[in-house]
């Protein structure tokens, strides 16, 4: 057992499976009080098994760790109120929320149902909020906290096929930012990860989805082709090193994550511009100057197919 979570309370959600399931187990490790959530939901959101919390719980104990499962939604604001309360409840008190909580509804744009669109951004962006909402009131009248929030490289850099899960984590990129400026006068901070890992959301990522990818000449995330051989407990120790005094100033930040790497990425910024000293741009100049220079060089991530010969 380590100790550079001695004494500190923590909620993670998703935390049954995969990537929150290490989490949770290396948190409790390094001397955590954990709060297991996780309703046991399969890949696309249905169903519910109390037990996938409570079996990371057992684990937890038996390795003499202190843990409680809690088998409540993120999707409500009241689920996200009594996963708050589950730790105040269980432990006292609450210093690091964790956000893994996720489901797949894959499919190209133009077959996307409004229900697929709904749901994915009610786990993933809503259930964010919903905890880390009522987790940042105890930590604004505490003055401390941890917030850790999980975006993906499918919402910083795009990902065919999924067009809700990638505006969902876009979203959680921009909504930690704005936590991060929101809470920080406090002594809180937030931060979010996008992990690579081999986990049942990517196994469940349909393969036609790659294949039109490929046929319509969309190159692939980097490292894509690589993801099953990744262990999902490895995004784990960067995770608690957030959650620790070590990173008391680290704020605002989004990390890539995997295996033994761990990377800051860079955060939006001009790039190129263009500037007219007499006033707004007339389209007959702008053009030519904005091709020849502004837009210059751009990479098209889908460029048109070849019409069929």
């Amino acid at each position: 057992m380590g100790d550079i979570l001695q004494d500190k309370v923590a909620i993670i959600t998703g935390a049954g499976r995969g990537v929150g399931r290490g989490i949770a187990r290396l948190m409790a490790a390094q001397g955590a009080s954990v709060v297991v959530v996780d309703p046991g939901v399969n890949v696309d959101g249905s169903g519910f098994d109390r037990s996938v919390a409570q079996q990371v719980v057992n684990e937890i104990k038996q390795a003499g760790g202190q843990a409680v499962a809690c088998a409540e939604s993120v999707t409500s604001m009241a689920g996200g109120e009594k996963i708050v309360q589950t730790a105040i409840d269980s432990f006292g008190r609450l210093d690091i929320v964790v956000t893994c909580a996720g489901i797949l509804r894959d499919r190209m744009i133009f077959n996307m149902s409004e229900q697929e669109w709904d749901d994915v951004i009610a786990v993933h962006l809503k259930g964010t909020f919903t905890v880390v909402k009522h987790a940042s009131i105890l930590f604004r009248q505490q003055r401390s906290g941890r917030i850790i929030t999980f975006s993906s490289e499918s919402g910083l850099v795009g990902n065919s096929g999924q067009a809700n899960y990638g505006a969902a984590k876009s979203g959680i990129a921009g909504f930690t930012k704005v936590v991060a400026r929101d809470l920080g006068r406090y002594g809180v901070t937030a931060n979010a990860i996008a992990p690579r890992a081999a986990t049942r959301m990517i196994s469940a990522i349909p393969q036609s989805a790659a294949e039109i990818r490929a046929r319509g000449g969309v190159a692939p995330i980097s490292g894509e082709d690589d993801l099953v051989n990744m262990d999902p407990d490895d995004i784990a120790p960067f995770v608690c090193y957030l959650a620790s005094d070590y990173a008391a100033n680290i704020n605002g930040q989004t990390f890539l994550v995997y295996g033994g790497t761990v990377a800051l990425m860079s955060q939006p910024r001009p790039q190129r511009s263009v500037f007219n000293p007499e006033g707004t741009w007339d389209l007959d100049a702008l053009a030519p100057l904005a091709s020849s220079y502004l837009t210059r060089d751009i990479s098209n991530p889908a460029p048109a197919a070849h019409p069929r010969q």
